[in-house]
């Protein structure tokens, strides 16, 4: 007999496809490239309806860019239309929002790059807010860029979180292995100490712990917890965050019934086999989770927006301005990009189905009154 889920599963699968709304990025960056390359695999229109919010003129450029390099062969096909009104199933769509000429100049951050990039990512989560696309992947941006076309923000993560009226949101990488939160993000080194508190990871942790459930289906997920000092501070010797911030939120987080383990020394948790244990890990600061996380899971890497109302994901790089139009970057990180926000997606659609119809609490019996 098929269980609830499955049911479930099989109903939302003849449903119609999850629309992708995809955010350019920066114009000289390889954000269009690794786009093209992760929706030439059609496959992935089984899925999904991939709406670029752009024009053709940017394709157009970057195609020959890299046909004048290695003499590709092939276009990406897709439908250019006005409006998301016009946009087919299981197409690729280019929503085109730019009527004027594009200054291009690949591999350089420019003013024109930024502000294209932020008209890209506005009309995307106009879209979003409005619900005519069901979830946002973002292609990568040049934060100084953006900031002088007049971004105020850190990243993408912020906005959004700014967007949806939340303080602030989880920052995850997602591999098939790996995944990694963030208790502080795009905030300098010397801020770190100071903006780690009890609360502060219990925050992150009651966060994390809710998008493991909600966004990635597992039912009692275990999280571990690193140290912000070099041996976990070992006992004091090397800094106190660990036993007068971390430990504490780890309890406190425990007594709440979060599976919480740690805190753990970075460099050897993320040196074993250690993190296979675990459903996710959470660092204290950027490049203590990043740098391992993209260093075992570079090319498959996702960022995945956790604790906001809304679906976001993005691939694990940046703009690379180095290799742009140079057909060396992947676009493998950008599909697992759009097939983890469809996952997350039809994940909540699942979890809706199920609490659609909850059982009604009944008065409190004993056990002789109800028999």
């Amino acid at each position: 007999m098929m269980n609830t889920n499955s049911r479930i599963k099989k109903e939302l699968n003849t449903q119609p496809n999850v629309k992708v709304g995809i955010s350019i990025g920066d114009l000289n960056g390889i954000g269009p490239e690794v786009i093209m390359k992760a929706l030439s695999d059609t496959r992935l229109l089984v899925g999904c309806t991939p709406i670029i919010y752009a024009s053709n003129k940017v394709f157009l450029f970057h195609e020959k860019a890299l046909n004048a390099v290695d003499d590709l062969e092939g276009e990406l096909n897709y439908n250019s239309c006005n409006s998301i009104e016009d946009i087919q199933l299981n197409k690729i769509n280019v929503v085109k929002i730019w009527d004027d000429e594009i200054p291009f100049d690949l591999g350089k951050p420019t003013i024109d790059g930024g502000k294209h990039a932020f008209e890209s990512l506005e009309k995307a989560t106009q879209d979003l807010a409005s619900g005519k696309i069901d979830v946002l992947v973002t292609a990568p941006i040049n934060k100084h860029a953006m900031n002088k076309s007049g971004f105020k923000f850190p990243g993408h993560t912020e906005y959004l979180a700014d967007l949806a009226g939340e303080d602030e949101a989880l920052m995850l990488m997602v591999s098939s292995s790996l995944r990694v939160g963030l208790v502080t993000s795009h905030i300098p080194l010397k801020e770190v100490s100071e903006t780690v508190t009890v609360e502060k990871v219990l925050a992150k942790l009651s966060a994390f712990n809710d998008s493991l459930k909600k966004d990635f289906g597992i039912k009692r997920p275990k999280i571990a917890v690193l140290g912000l000092n070099p041996h976990a501070g070992e006992n004091g010797k090397m800094g106190s965050e660990e036993n007068e911030s971390i430990s504490p939120a780890i309890v406190k987080a425990s007594n709440q019934g979060i599976l919480t383990f740690g805190p753990f020394p970075a460099d050897g948790f993320f040196g074993s086999d250690s993190r296979y244990q675990y459903d996710g890990v959470l660092a204290m600061y950027h490049d203590q989770g990043l740098a391992a996380f993209k260093a075992l899971s570079f090319d498959e890497g996702v960022n995945f927006t956790a604790g906001l109302p809304i679906v976001r994901t993005s691939p694990d790089h940046g703009t690379a301005y180095d290799i742009v139009g140079q057909n060396k970057a992947s676009g493998d990180s950008m599909r697992n990009a759009i097939y983890l926000a469809i996952d997350v997606y039809r994940n909540h659609l699942i979890e809706k189905e199920i609490n659609k119809n909850p059982l009604a609490i009944s008065e409190k019996k004993t056990w002789k009154e109800g028999r």
